[in-house]
């Protein structure tokens, strides 16, 4: 299993890299710290002090990734437009005061299909993530979006490699095998993470991080 986070770094850098070429301009190389935490919500990742952790080490113009709602959305306190939205909206104003550049991820999908297509499993939390975004004048990045369209385009049987599956006796971690439809496999969390380094990029390049509210 796999996030698409500790992926980061190299397709982003890449990307970035052939995207200045092009403009005849260096590139920088682009760092990535990652303090994200399988099973985290919203409000344990600043509980366990993850949260602090990214705050201490953020400068001035770094860019801020905030992806939650698998987790958040088993907490009725953490309901989209509650607890969830609250929390967002108070990570990307702390990150506004030390002049970073929050940007907001909807949740990736699940692997689920339903007649032969994506079907939705996280409820109003993406949708909730769009309205803040539109209400703060922050970007957004869709992965629920993209990362469905990404299923749907390999079809229900090859999208599994996209996730933890294995049969029985195949893999030394999951001796019992395992079929998991939220968790990625490397192969799949590497290919959202260039999801992730293409939007970044596009951003970059717009240099539209924020428009503030009217």
């Amino acid at each position: 299993m796999s996030g698409w986070g500790p992926h980061l770094g190299a397709p982003l850098n890449a990307r970035l890299g052939a995207a200045l070429a092009g403009r005849g301009l260096p590139a920088p190389t682009v760092a990535v710290l990652n303090t994200a935490r399988g099973g985290a919500t919203t409000e344990s990742h600043r509980a366990e002090g993850l949260w602090d952790a990214l705050l201490t080490e953020m400068r001035p113009a770094d860019v801020v990734l905030l992806q939650f709602g698998h987790n958040d959305q088993k907490h009725p306190h953490l309901a989209a437009r509650d607890g969830y939205t609250a929390n967002l909206e108070r990570a990307c104003d702390e990150v506004l005061e030390r002049r970073g550049r929050p940007v907001l991820c909807t949740p990736v999908a699940r692997r689920r299909f339903v007649d032969g297509r994506p079907a939705s499993t996280h409820g109003d939390y993406p949708q909730a993530v769009r309205t803040l975004a539109k209400l703060r004048g922050l970007p957004c990045i869709d992965l629920t979006h993209s990362t469905a369209a990404l299923y749907n385009r390999l079809g229900e049987d090859a999208s599994r490699a996209l996730f933890t599956h294995f049969e029985p006796g195949v893999h030394p971690l999951y001796p019992d095998g395992c079929a998991d439809d939220t968790h990625f496999s490397f192969a799949g969390a590497v290919q959202v993470a260039d999801q992730v380094a293409s939007a970044l990029v596009r951003l970059w390049l717009e240099n539209t991080w924020y428009r503030p509210s009217p």
